[in-house]
């Protein structure tokens, strides 16, 4: 039977479209990296409520340390580490030519056989200053956003990249930039404002920003929905923990405070950031702090101070390695470098949570672990929870070493011992984009 809504005039039927008669249209969430770009493929139905439906997940990695390898995951076909030509794909432009070239030719994606077939493409772009919501980008938008590199010359580069790149291949498709900071436009401002001079701070746009925001997002919808209470009823302590590391405080699903800054180095040490330090440390560390790094090119300039504290310090400089599984595992061998990595990591998460939990004035409904390392890191879980156990936190032993891996959200506290829930999440950055660019389609889509 037809799925169609009728206006009847006597004698005549005219029957409309509906969500489910109209067709599907693809979405490509997009993420790159210094050295990666990863695409989600996703499809909509226009009109319908639904959240978009993901098709296919493809990722090129190890564009600055060839050769590149491809991962890709559609239905039942997976592709892992499989290397591809060294002298063909190594930059953001020719791994995105790739994936385009790869996803149109496959037969088992028919929703996406030919590039006008993409409707959005979304794009994550770290620090987008002072914009709250999600942009479709034009020229105008495009120059504002190169703008916004020099407070983020690490990260927005190679978004930017990325969009002029889909821009020449799928020209029919709008580009949407979504802002990792977007979220923490709700920062208080005695949060946000740095004890500088506010006619240069403002002048500069020197201020808080913070960052993870599609991550934050994503868990606030994610962990009220597993709560069963609206997002404005919520209060939790979220750690989104990765090679990149932040912590957030959210209020009435709202952020209050979060721990990284003007610029993602602030807060938590990562992989190869070191966090806070005293800002007059790097001019003892190097007389040439203030110098263009080799790095540096034409269109983004790094200072060596940039270079150091972002690229060569974190857990690489304390143990040689940015794998924190394998320094977790080090550690509790006695491994005396990586102990101190892990332990060094653990205070700093402790510190957050600890005022966090003060900022929320004790009203808490969970503190939430996310993020790769998180995800995944049992030992590192239960050593931040047995710190901030005298707040009414404690695991599960069983559930914390085997956690659900299927659902999005596990409890893994510690039932009638914990007077408050403890959380891991399995946040999805490209799912956010895909179902925040649903949502706005109509104001999102290029005009005709």
């Amino acid at each position: 039977m037809t799925d169609v809504q009728e206006y009847s005039f006597p004698g005549l039927i005219f029957p409309t479209a509906t969500a489910s008669t109209m067709p599907s249209k693809v979405i490509l969430s997009i993420n790159a990296g210094s050295s990666s770009v990863k695409v989600s493929v996703f499809s909509y139905h226009p009109g319908s409520s639904s959240d978009p439906k993901e098709l296919a997940t493809i990722q090129v990695t190890g564009l600055t340390a060839p050769p590149a390898t491809l991962k890709y995951d559609r239905g039942d076909q997976h592709i892992k580490s499989q290397q591809l030509p060294e002298t063909d794909i190594n930059s953001q432009e020719t791994a995105y030519e790739y994936i385009l070239q790869h996803l149109t030719s496959d037969a088992g994606l028919p929703e996406l056989s030919h590039p006008d077939d993409i409707e959005f493409a979304c794009h994550r772009v770290v620090h987008g200053g002072d914009y709250d919501k999600p942009v479709r980008i034009d020229r105008d938008t495009f120059r504002r956003l190169e703008e916004l590199s020099d407070l983020a010359p690490l990260h927005n580069a190679g978004a930017l990249t990325i969009v002029k790149a889909v821009h020449e291949k799928c020209p029919k498709a709008s580009n949407i930039a979504f802002f990792d900071n977007a979220f923490h436009q709700t920062l208080p401002e005695a949060a946000r404002t740095y004890a500088i001079d506010q006619k240069v701070a403002k002048r500069n746009k020197l201020r808080k920003y913070g960052f993870h925001g599609l991550s934050y997002a994503f868990i606030t919808r994610s962990v009220a929905a597993h709560l069963a209470v609206s997002a404005e009823e919520l209060n939790i302590v979220v750690l989104h923990l990765g090679s990149g590391a932040s912590a957030c405080c959210i209020k009435g699903g709202k952020s209050i405070d979060t721990s990284m800054g003007l610029t993602p180095l602030d807060g938590l040490p990562g992989a190869t950031r070191s966090g806070s330090l005293d800002p007059s440390l790097i001019f003892y560390f190097t007389h040439d702090a203030g110098k263009l790094s080799p790095s540096s090119s034409k269109g983004m300039h790094i200072t060596e101070a940039e270079d150091i504290l972002n690229k060569k310090s974190g857990w690489k400089a304390l143990t040689g390695t940015t794998d924190f599984g394998a320094i977790s595992a080090k550690a509790e061998e006695g491994d005396a470098a990586c102990k101190l990595a892990f332990d060094i990591f653990v205070d700093r998460i402790t510190d957050f949570v600890a005022a966090y939990y003060v900022k929320l004035g004790g009203k808490v409904d969970a503190l939430v672990v996310a993020g790769g390392i998180g995800e995944e890191g049992a030992q590192l879980r239960q050593a931040v929870v047995e710190k901030v156990a005298c707040l009414g936190f404690a695991l599960d032993e069983g559930r914390n070493t085997k956690p659900d891996g299927e659902a999005v959200v596990t409890n893994i506290g510690k039932e009638g011992g914990s007077k408050h829930r403890v959380l891991i999440c399995q946040m999805d950055e490209q799912a956010e984009m895909a179902r925040e660019c649903v949502q706005d389609a109509h104001s999102l889509r290029r005009p005709t």
